[in-house]
């Protein structure tokens, strides 16, 4: 299972009620962000997720509106918080400009009390590796080099069937927790149980794709089939598809024509302009795929396999956008 906390979900400059893009991506106990727009510190604080261990952020591009916030939040890092280290994930010109903005600026004067490592990524591979999932990074077109959407990917796992080992005489104990890590055990009566007596048949993971903008969805059909969610920027409506296109855009119409393509079973859309009511970028989405969703600052989703995304109860409530 993964969850996700949107922080930020406007396009390019904030609004009232939106923030620059940055979302929380919550796996057991790692945490990660994608994207650090201005004043996502403040926006962590406001969500109630706490800095601790949120010490993985992945940039999506270069642009500004996608990476200003890392100066407030490593400073705030350096000064108050024990971080053990930073990695920041990214192409070579989103990583450039954040070696500038950080060693530069941010702690040109000050000590740093952690180390703080930038990790270039230069082609689509697995970045991370953890105990319970994988982070893949693919690039996508938007404009110029160097930009990438990310894939957080559950590894499979076969359930434990409590019933089988109950039958099996496997007392409730550390045993079944060897078990369950495939490890055979041996009961006090002498005979032995293998994992395969008391597992059942492989269950794939949990699949989430995340991008912020894109120009292009032709290329990214395969790379989001079957996700449980899809997570797109819909910085315009189809109205003026010519201008996203000039500009390294899709419209909200073309997000969900790529989940329909895909055969995601949710799709969530961020990154959104101030020249739209929220209703009609819900309208288009859902004219193709009718349970789009259109992500709002502090929504906080879990992901499970086969369940698509179940939206929880924000840690603040919502104002007003549909008029």
């Amino acid at each position: 299972m993964f969850e996700l906390v949107f922080l930020g979900t406007s396009a390019s400059a904030p609004s009232i009620h939106r923030g620059l893009p940055s979302l929380a991506v919550l796996a057991g106990e790692h945490r990660y962000l994608v994207d650090c727009g201005e004043g996502t510190q403040r926006q962590i604080l406001r969500s109630g997720i706490g800095f601790k261990r949120l010490n993985r952020i992945l940039l999506t591009h270069a642009h500004l509106d996608h990476i200003l916030g890392l100066g407030g939040l490593i400073s705030t890092f350096a000064n108050f918080e024990s971080v053990d280290f930073i990695e920041i994930y990214g192409g070579k010109p989103a990583l450039d400009r954040v070696d500038t903005l950080l060693f530069s600026v941010v702690l040109r004067e000050e000590r740093n009390p952690m180390p703080i490592s930038l990790v270039d990524i230069h082609r689509a591979s697995r970045v991370l590796d953890a105990r319970t999932h994988e982070v893949y990074a693919f690039p996508v077109q938007h404009r110029g080099p160097g930009c990438f959407g990310f894939e957080f990917r559950e590894h499979a796992h076969r359930p434990f069937l409590a019933e089988r080992a109950a039958e099996l005489g496997v007392p409730t104990g550390p045993e079944r927790g060897m078990l369950v890590r495939g490890e055979s055990v041996v009961l006090a009566d002498g005979r032995a149980i293998a994992p395969g007596d008391v597992l059942g048949p492989e269950v794939a993971g949990a699949k989430v794709v995340v991008m912020a903008d894109v120009g292009r969805t032709d290329t990214l059909v395969e790379q989001c089939r079957d996700a449980d969610a899809l997570v797109i920027e819909a910085t315009f409506l189809d109205e003026h598809a010519d201008e996203a296109r000039a500009f390294g855009h899709i419209t909200a119409r073309q997000a969900a024509e790529l989940a329909v393509a895909s055969g995601v079973r949710s799709l969530i859309l961020w990154h959104v302009s101030r020249r739209y009511r929220e209703r009609d970028i819900v309208a288009e989405a859902r004219s193709v795929f009718p349970e789009a969703i259109v992500a709002r600052d502090f929504d906080h989703f879990t992901i499970k396999r086969g369940e698509g995304a179940t939206r929880l109860a924000p840690v603040l409530a919502h104002e007003d956008e549909s008029q």
